[in-house]
């Protein structure tokens, strides 16, 4: 099984398809490598996929540590995987914690006045527990979904937060791959999610103090969301405000999981995003375009 080792020494497990210009696909809290399958089937036609486990998630490495987890280790595994394979900046597809590492990784090796370490990001379902009114919440309950993930299993996970109020949109369209997608979940590592809940979704910074760094990303962006993805919508807007050459989709009738949910509007739509930029045609915001706040009328929340 082919491996690339972090620099902190952690084994992620990997697979490539296709040739071409390289796409990594980087998963959400809730999935896995094997969660971009529609996309990989997709853009594996022209596109070199790269897809890998997070640590935590099998078949790559589960530290016993919770402190071996965190958005900075997120971010310099994504690293890890693209220095590992020796891609040229390639394309980086985010979901959900997966798209807060892509962010992460934007803000660190994609800003303005560096050499950028991507040729593009997207973040999809980006923004889960970040608003300001919501972000203390967010960091107990993941401790607490820690807890529960230790004391009653993967399978009672999954049967639970599983079916939560931003997936139940997947199970009402698509009942078939809403299975597929809860036994996926119920097989991943009880030590290796509850770790990760705990030392990275508990301890994740908020994104809104951060928008100076947002604000100096320089690569061309594509920002996604469900417009039922509750937590992700205001998130989704600031982002796209904030990051000069970002443009924004949102999925009408959708939940969190959208690639997954929605696989041919999402592969149109990051198609049409990909040949945009490899064609120079995803320029900046233009000035006259120019908004006075990036929250808004109603100004900083």
């Amino acid at each position: 099984m082919p491996h690339i080792k972090t620099d902190d020494g952690v084994n992620l497990y990997y697979e490539e398809t296709g040739s071409g210009t390289p796409i990594v696909f980087v998963h959400e809290f809730a999935g896995d490598y094997r969660s971009w399958e529609p996309q990989v089937r997709h853009f594996s036609r022209r596109y070199r996929c790269i897809t890998y486990s997070a640590r935590g998630y099998l078949p790559s490495d589960v530290p016993d540590n919770f402190d071996r987890y965190s958005q900075e280790r997120w971010r310099e595994d994504l690293r890890c995987v693209i220095e590992g394979l020796k891609l040229p900046t390639p394309h980086v597809v985010g979901l959900s914690m997966g798209a807060f590492a892509t962010l992460h990784f934007g803000m660190e090796y994609c800003r303005k006045g560096a050499p950028a370490r991507a040729l593009s990001l997207t973040m999809a379902g980006c923004g889960s527990g970040a608003y300001p009114s919501a972000y203390k919440q967010f960091q107990v309950d993941a401790v607490a979904l820690a807890d529960r993930i230790r004391a009653e299993g993967m399978g009672a996970i999954a049967n639970t937060y599983g079916h939560g109020p931003t997936r139940i949109q997947f199970q009402n369209k698509d009942p078939r791959g809403f299975d597929e997608y809860v036994r996926q979940l119920s097989e991943h590592s009880a030590a290796g999610s509850a770790n990760t809940s705990q030392g990275y979704q508990g301890r994740r910074p908020c994104i809104y103090d951060m928008t100076d760094r947002i604000m100096a990303i320089d690569v061309p962006s594509l920002v996604m969301t469900g417009d039922e993805d509750e937590a992700c919508i205001e998130p989704s807007i600031m982002l796209k405000r904030a990051i000069p050459k970002a443009g924004l989709a949102v999925f009408p009738k959708s939940g969190h999981g959208i690639n997954l949910e929605e696989p041919a509007l999402f592969n149109t739509l990051l198609g049409e995003f990909l040949h945009q930029v490899e064609a120079g045609r995803w320029p900046a915001r233009d000035p006259r375009a120019a908004l006075a706040s990036i929250y808004g009328p109603a100004g900083k929340p």
